[in-house]
Formats: C-alpha cells, sequence, structure tokens
C-alpha cells in the first residue's frame, strides 16, 4: 500500500470542550501520513491556545487564523494551505474511529480518482439523540453501504460534511469551496453531483458526530430549511428541469410555498396541486391550486414533491412507480 499524504481540514470556533477528543483521534490514526490544517475563525474562549499547544508538539498540525469570516471563508484558507493528494473535512467537535483515515485512503486507491469516500457515521451526545437525528443516522447509513447516496439528494443531505474523503484534484474540479453558499457542505455535495464523483459504497463506522444544543447546524441562520430548500431548486432547475415539460408542485405546506414562490419570482411555470380541500381553488402567489386528479390532464410532466408525510409519501411513489414514471428524472422528493 501506498501512503499519500491526507489534508484534513478543520474549522473551529469555540469548541474548546470538545477540541482534545477531536485532536486526538486523529493522533491516534492507524494511518499516519497526515496534515492537519486548523483554522480558527474566531474563537473568543481557548480553543486558539489548546490547538496550538498540540501543533507545537506534533509538526502535522498547521494553525491558522481565519482572514475572513465564516466557515466557508475558513475551509478555502485551509485548502490553500494544503499540500495532501488527498483532501478530508473535520468538524472539531467530532472524534474519528481509528481507522478511518486508512479505510477511506484504501477506498480511494483502489477505486482512483472520479470518486469520493465516505462511511457510516453515529451521532452521540449527552443527552441522547432525538428521533430525528436518529432516523437520519439510519437513512444516510443506508445510501451508504450500497453507495447509492445521489438517490435521494434532493430529501437531505447524503454525504455528511466530516466524513468524505477525495482526490484533491476531483475536489478542486468541482470548484470545491469556492461557491459563497450555504449550507456549504449540502452545495459541495450537490457539486459532486454534478461533476460526475462516484460515492464508494462503504459499511463500515468511521465517523463519531456529536450533537448537541449550540451546535453550528442547530444555530446558524445558514442551515436553516429556507437555505436547504433554496440550494435544492437551484440544483433542480439546473441539471433536471426540463422546461419542455410540465413542472408540478406537489403540496401547499410551508415548503410548497416557499418552493411555489421561488418559481413565481423566477417566472418559471408550473402547476400546484394538493389533496387539502380547503386550499384546492385558492389563489396563492397568483397560482390556483387545483385537485391530484388535475394530474392526469398533463403530458409527461415533472414533479416535485414537498410533501412531507411519510405515508402521503409511500402513495403518491406508488402512484407514480404505477405511472412508469423515474425517480430522479420524472420525479423528485424535495422532503
Amino acid at each position: 500500500m501506498q501512503y499519500p499524504l491526507i489534508s484534513i481540514l478543520i474549522p473551529f470556533k469555540n469548541t474548546s470542550a470538545y477540541l482534545p477528543e477531536c485532536i486526538d483521534s486523529i493522533l491516534n490514526q492507524s494511518y499516519a501520513n497526515w496534515e492537519a490544517i486548523m483554522v480558527d475563525d474566531g474563537s473568543t474562549d481557548n480553543s486558539y491556545t489548546i490547538v496550538a499547544n498540540y501543533a507545537h508538539n506534533d509538526s502535522r498540525i498547521k494553525l491558522l487564523k481565519n482572514n475572513g469570516t465564516g466557515i466557508i471563508k475558513a475551509l478555502q484558507l485551509a485548502l490553500k494551505n494544503s499540500s495532501g493528494e488527498f483532501v478530508t473535512r473535520m468538524d472539531s467537535d467530532d472524534i474519528m474511529t481509528t481507522n478511518k483515515l486508512e479505510v477511506m485512503t484504501q477506498l480511494l486507491q483502489k477505486n482512483g480518482k472520479g470518486h469520493v469516500a465516505v462511511g457510516l457515521v453515529k451521532y452521540f451526545s449527552e443527552v441522547g439523540i432525538s428521533d430525528g437525528y436518529d432516523r437520519y443516522e439510519k437513512w444516510l447509513n443506508n445510501l451508504t453501504k450500497k453507495g447509492d447516496n445521489y438517490s435521494e439528494i434532493y430529501k437531505e443531505c447524503v454525504i455528511p460534511s466530516p466524513c468524505w474523503m477525495t482526490y484533491k484534484d476531483d475536489l478542486l474540479r468541482c470548484e470545491a469551496f469556492n461557491p459563497d453558499r450555504y449550507p456549504e457542505d449540502y452545495d459541495l455535495t450537490f457539486r459532486f453531483y454534478k461533476y460526475g464523483l462516484q460515492c464508494i459504497p462503504c459499511d463500515q463506522l468511521l465517523h463519531y458526530w456529536r450533537d448537541y444544543d449550540i451546535r453550528t447546524s442547530r444555530t446558524h441562520e445558514h442551515y436553516a430549511q429556507n437555505y436547504f430548500l433554496d440550494i435544492k431548486l437551484h440544483y433542480f432547475l439546473e441539471l433536471h428541469h426540463d422546461n419542455s415539460r410540465p413542472l408540478t408542485i406537489w403540496g401547499a405546506g410551508n415548503k410548497g410555498k416557499t418552493i411555489a414562490k421561488s418559481l413565481v419570482e423566477q417566472n418559471i411555470p408550473f402547476i400546484w396541486i394538493c389533496d387539502n380541500p380547503k386550499k384546492i381553488g385558492k389563489d396563492i402567489y397568483g397560482q390556483s391550486l387545483k385537485n391530484f386528479d388535475y394530474l392526469a390532464e398533463l403530458d409527461n410532466p415533472q414533479s416535485i414533491i414537498t410533501v412531507a408525510n411519510e405515508d402521503a409519501q409511500k402513495d403518491i411513489r406508488n402512484y407514480l412507480v404505477a405511472q412508469k414514471m423515474q425517480s430522479m428524472q420524472d420525479y423528485f422528493f424535495f422532503c
């Protein structure tokens, strides 16, 4: 086995309580040829001092201060100062399994360029994991085991931000962290998909994902639901929308309204359907909501599904399959 250098990009801000565990998990890796490029994004606690002490004792740890603001600028700076053939991310409050770098490196070496290595993740918390995070973990890991993560990319982020690795050349080809678009991990996942990087199936647990009340993805406005919907619609219109076909939006809840409003603002025509008798026939954003029966009048439509109810989703999927429609071609579940 060859041992190429791995660059681990680690932005951090006020995570002093968790940094020692994070860095120790990197130091304990079975794969030793790595560099950890750690960028302080304006910490006000003693996070910088903690990392500085580790960097003093191990030259593989490089400590920088963000010359901008926010995680995207921090990632850009870390990548600019990286030297590895492979690149991966790490969250400063998480923990690697001892074989994480070794397993991902082997997967990439076996499969070559044009691939992204992923691994199973497990949430952990001092107060227990919510049902929502538990379901997300199971859903995500099932996709990763088969390597068909992109098959449900419009539902949620299908590649965990701190558990992927790819060739630096491929990351740069995918525009790396250049687009200033949040959530940055979901946007990068779409660009991996856009540029054809294949996910390598993996059935090994490689990453422990910490959850706590003030975690960035819980508290920062950039990780609010409307940002996720903006990214979904942006890439749908770029990668999948066929303007020669009728576009339908299923559902008139908050997500359906957000999507509909954005399409109206962009002057993109669509048909809006729902099964709520109180909304059918009403005019919202200048669009009259129609009953599901109206679908029969449409010739070869594309559909965005914003219906959140799981039982309803199953019924919708069964209906679309019966119509011989293909997922990620004819219909797209946005939730």
